[in-house]
């Protein structure tokens, strides 16, 4: 077991950060937070445009902020192709449309309302994870 990746504290910090946003959003918005749903309606509906513009924003500026703050060193590795990407990134899109919803919006918004659709979801999420894995870890 690797203990180094072992850190309770700020995992629950930054889980009781998400779930504060949940209820924010809901609260204002009267919405349930789904990244998924929220870049579908930016990109296809009129219907709080600016709202969704603010958020998917607010993805991209928080890592930056986080770094300013913490004055730590973000790195990401890209080991794959880019079109191997690209390609999983499509797939994933489509699966998110078939399945109603991505982890986001199932794992923390529906989970936390109890629906049970959004239970199944989020456990087929973690089972086909773990299969992927276990998989290229064989390969």
């Amino acid at each position: 077991m690797n203990i180094v990746n072992f850190t309770p504290i700020s995992a629950f910090l930054g889980g009781s950060l998400i779930g504060l946003a949940v209820i924010i959003f809901f609260v204002f918005n009267g919405r349930l937070i789904g990244i998924s749903g929220i870049a579908s309606n930016f990109l296809t509906s009129k219907d709080n445009r600016f709202d969704n513009f603010l958020f998917l924003i607010g993805l991209i500026i928080g890592p930056i902020v986080y770094k300013i703050f913490t004055q730590q060193e973000i790195n990401i590795t890209i080991s794959n192709s880019f079109y191997l990407l690209a390609i999983a990134g499509l797939l994933v899109g489509a699966g998110t449309r078939i399945g109603g919803g991505c982890t986001s919006g199932h794992g923390i918004s529906g989970i936390g309302r109890f629906s049970l659709r959004s239970i199944i979801a989020t456990v087929t999420f973690m089972i086909v994870g773990i299969l992927t894995v276990l998989v290229k870890n064989l390969i």
